[in-house]
């Protein structure tokens, strides 16, 4: 009997094979297995709630993450890595051993164009760049010595978001969904606030990779219509419910049949928050509940575009933790510099991006705070490397993997401390060296996930957020 190409005959399920081996006897014990499971309609669909919350394995001093990805990687020397020799030999010949960069048109020492002063109870210095948000360093801990094992835009992307400088491997907002399910049932566990730069690596930088496809990253794009075809096409509610309710019967009818498949699951779930999400989407982006004094702080009304995009992405952030999304992702607006990658015009190019972001970071901060989020809201600031204490051409700066800064705040973090140390000029990593597998870990330990338990069986081996590192940061821990 010949078959179209198409064709796929079903798998034997488990019932079938044992009621054709063994003359059925296996069948009856399986039966009596399960019994209560098949028997109630209501618990298959609760094996098969994929977005339900799940237990961490310690108490977790956060709940939410808010990561404020910041696309090109920002000069560490030029916003919270103070370095005042780089300062005195501004267009003296760089000292130290060069490292190879990516473009090779290396120039002499470049010192900040910004100064540094001291902030908060703390006394920690940030650049001019940030003066909203250096007005909450008593709540952040200032790391001064990420490293990367990547100086390439899009390596280092699927690094910082996957752990792995490869494309296809599940970004941390999946493994944080699949370790913790989430709390929020009408809106994605994983949200990426996109302000207008989708990073170079695109769409894998949110992956699910070989986690269920339930877990990837949903998008929301600015603008009022953040999600495309949100509106139902029925004329009906009563229309829509009915095709609805036929389609889940027809795919619960597939999956007692086949099993689980996580195509097919994941698909039925995603279904179903989609018709969630008809009314959950108006709802969170309608501000008019919102007073005029919390937006203007946000900057919604600022005469900047950029800084009133990144404004609305940032609101929203504070929204979706009130509704309990687990973990949320902005990225940059496209302002006329693009990202943070000033390999020339560095004075402009940073001097855009931070005004683009720095209100609105404040200002989350803030509002996070006054609503008692701050406490188990994780937020985290980075970029994918920093840059170079010596000049590209001549007011440039290039990639630099081997030290820069990035930043965490609120959700069991200690307040008002610097970690680690580069060099005099800022180049290189001299004192408590972190790595990407190190801040992951202390990520997922701050939501109650050990990260070495935290796994995922495949290709015949239990794989990990943090790989085969990761060490949690217990000197910024609260």
């Amino acid at each position: 009997m010949s078959h179209c190409g198409r064709y796929q005959p079903p798998p034997i399920s488990r019932r079938d094979m044992l009621r054709r081996c063994a003359c059925g006897f296996g069948s009856v014990a399986l039966s009596a297995l399960l019994a209560e499971e098949d028997s109630h309609s209501a618990r298959a669909a609760a094996r098969r709630d994929v977005f339900a919350p799940r237990k961490p394995h310690f108490a977790p001093k956060a709940t939410n993450v808010i990561f404020l990805y910041m696309d090109g990687g920002p000069s560490q020397v030029d916003t919270f890595d103070p370095k005042p020799l780089l300062t005195a030999e501004n267009g003296k010949p760089f000292s130290m051993k060069k490292e190879p960069t990516q473009f090779d048109d290396n120039g002499a020492t470049l010192g900040s164009p910004w100064k540094f002063r001291h902030y908060g109870e703390s006394g920690t210095e940030v650049s001019d760049l940030f003066p909203h948000v250096a007005q909450h360093v008593d709540e952040m801990a200032v790391i001064r010595s990420m490293t990367s094992n990547f100086s390439e835009h899009t390596f280092g992307n699927y690094f910082l978001h996957t752990g792995t400088g490869i494309q296809g491997r599940p970004s941390m907002g999946a493994w944080i969904g699949y370790g913790l399910g989430s709390e929020c049932r009408d809106l994605p566990g994983f949200m990426v606030l996109n302000g207008g730069l989708i990073p170079p690596g695109g769409l894998d930088n949110f992956n699910s990779g070989f986690l269920p496809a339930s877990f990837q990253g949903s998008i929301f794009n600015a603008g009022p219509q953040p999600v495309a075809n949100i509106k139902p096409a029925e004329p009906t509610a009563d229309l829509q419910k009915n095709k609805l309710a036929l389609l889940h019967r027809l795919d619960t009818e597939l999956l007692d049949r086949w099993g689980a498949a996580d195509a097919l699951g994941s698909s039925i779930a995603n279904y179903e928050l989609a018709f969630r999400m008809q009314t959950a989407v108006p709802n969170l982006i309608d501000f008019s509940r919102e007073t005029e004094e919390t937006k203007s702080m946000y900057g919604l009304d600022s005469k900047n575009k950029h800084t009133a995009i990144y404004a609305r992405q940032c609101l929203i952030a504070r929204r979706m933790v009130e509704r309990g999304v687990r973990f949320i992702e902005l990225t940059c607006p496209r302002v006329a510099h693009d990202r943070w990658d000033q390999h020339r015009n560095l004075r402009q190019g940073h001097t855009d991006n931070a005004m683009a972001v720095d209100q609105p970071i404040g200002a989350l901060l803030t509002d996070l705070k006054q609503r008692g989020l701050l406490d188990h809201t994780l937020v985290v600031w980075s970029g994918e490397f920093g840059r170079t204490p010596f000049a590209q051409g001549t007011d440039g700066r290039d990639h630099n993997p081997y030290g820069f800064s990035n930043w965490m705040a609120g959700g069991g973090v200690k307040g008002g401390v610097t970690y680690g140390a580069t060099d005099e000029f800022g180049y290189k990593v001299v004192e408590n060296r972190v790595e990407v597998h190190d801040l992951h870990a202390t990520m997922l330990h701050l939501l109650g996930l050990d990260h070495l338990r935290t796994t995922f069986r495949f290709s015949g081996r239990d794989m990990r957020l943090t790989d085969v590192a990761g060490n949690v940061l217990h000197d910024i821990l609260a």
